[in-house]
């Protein structure tokens, strides 16, 4: 029997009753993708399914150094974690049939208390884009957008969901402020480069291709309103030009990774509290602003410290940056404003 046959939905529900999957959520795996084999039974490929997808989630969240505190954790606990698990695309293609789609959600707490006991940090991305323009500098000429490979190519050869890089259309602006500061680039100020693209993070990329030693690349960022420099040096290759180029491509990506996620770190063992005042009105209510809040990852819990029939006294304690919060509960139409030393909130 063909495996569509075989599998047509499953729905397992290990310690919750939620039965919607968001691609929003943090500790949602999604699309991975398995073989199924004859002699496989589905117990075993839901499995596999699960260990791989604890895989991305610890790749996607943590940083390379804290991966090794997760090394000695058996299948047993990993399976503890999970919330549930689904098959989300069963192809009836012939040249697809024995393949299987699952989505794995995992237990927000239980990985918090997890990262709790063994001290990890963790990354939690919620702005994906980060705007960057990447610049040959080759035998002492400089190459914006035309003949430029790295211009050409980078969101071709960039291979991670964490992130999604959108280049600058040509213009005739930029080209002139990089020719300016031909003789000193690192000193260009990545604001005016990327005016079109206001409170974005945002990365200048130069990559020296030099006759002797080493690759040099610059990375000049602005993330969370931070700016952050690195310098790479790579090892020069006998590689032909297209398969270096791809090299320094997916090695600075795999830097620019690293530099949003320090920027977006969460500590389990410190969460902050913030007070802010309800005004009670037809517009704005506790149990509508309280649906809104529980979409948002970062808030932990919302306590009621005072309430009258005009306003009410809440604390609020969340995880990471407090312009982190602000940001994320604006996405969900949520107003927190600072008004004569006071957080005010409202819903919109």
């Amino acid at each position: 029997m063909k495996l569509n046959k075989q599998i047509i939905f499953i729905l397992i529900v290990f310690f919750k009753t939620e039965t919607v999957f968001s691609d929003n959520n943090t500790f949602n795996v999604n699309n991975i993708q398995l073989e199924k084999k004859d002699k496989i039974t589905n117990t075993a490929l839901a499995n596999q399914a699960i260990k791989k997808g604890f895989d991305q989630l610890i790749s996607k969240i943590l940083l390379k150094r804290d991966k090794a505190k997760l090394a000695d954790l058996n299948f047993s606990s990993i399976k503890k974690l999970v919330t549930y698990y689904q098959v989300a695309d069963v192809s009836d293609k012939k040249q697809k049939e024995n393949r299987v789609n699952f989505n794995v959600t995992f237990d927000k707490d239980k990985i918090h208390d997890l990262f709790y006991k063994r001290e990890i940090l963790y990354s939690e991305i919620t702005e994906k884009e980060l705007y960057i323009l990447p610049v040959l500098i080759k035998d002492n000429e400089i190459f914006v957008f035309n003949n430029n490979f790295f211009y050409e190519n980078w969101s071709l050869e960039s291979e991670n969901d964490l992130l999604e890089y959108i280049l600058p259309l040509e213009n005739i602006e930029i080209i002139q402020s990089i020719n300016n500061s031909k003789n000193n680039l690192l000193s260009l100020d990545i604001n005016n480069l990327f005016k079109e693209y206001p409170n974005k993070n945002i990365a200048l990329i130069l990559i020296e291709d030099n006759k002797t030693g080493k690759e040099k690349v610059y990375i000049k960022t602005l993330i969370q309103n931070k700016n952050i420099s690195k310098s790479l040096n790579l090892k020069k290759t006998n590689l032909e030009i297209d398969r270096k180029y791809k090299q320094i491509i997916t090695s600075t990506n795999e830097e620019l990774v690293n530099l949003v996620k320090l920027e977006n770190m969460i500590d389990i063992r410190t969460p902050s509290f913030l007070n802010a005042i309800l005004d009670l009105n037809k517009k704005s209510n506790f149990v509508e602003l309280n649906s809104r809040i529980e979409n948002v990852e970062v808030v932990e819990k919302v306590f009621v410290q005072e309430f009258n029939k005009d306003y009410m006294k809440l604390r609020i304690k969340y995880l990471g940056k407090l312009d982190k919060i602000i940001n994320q509960l604006k996405k969900q139409n949520i107003d927190l404003k600072l008004i004569n030393d006071e957080w005010i909130i409202k819903t919109l």
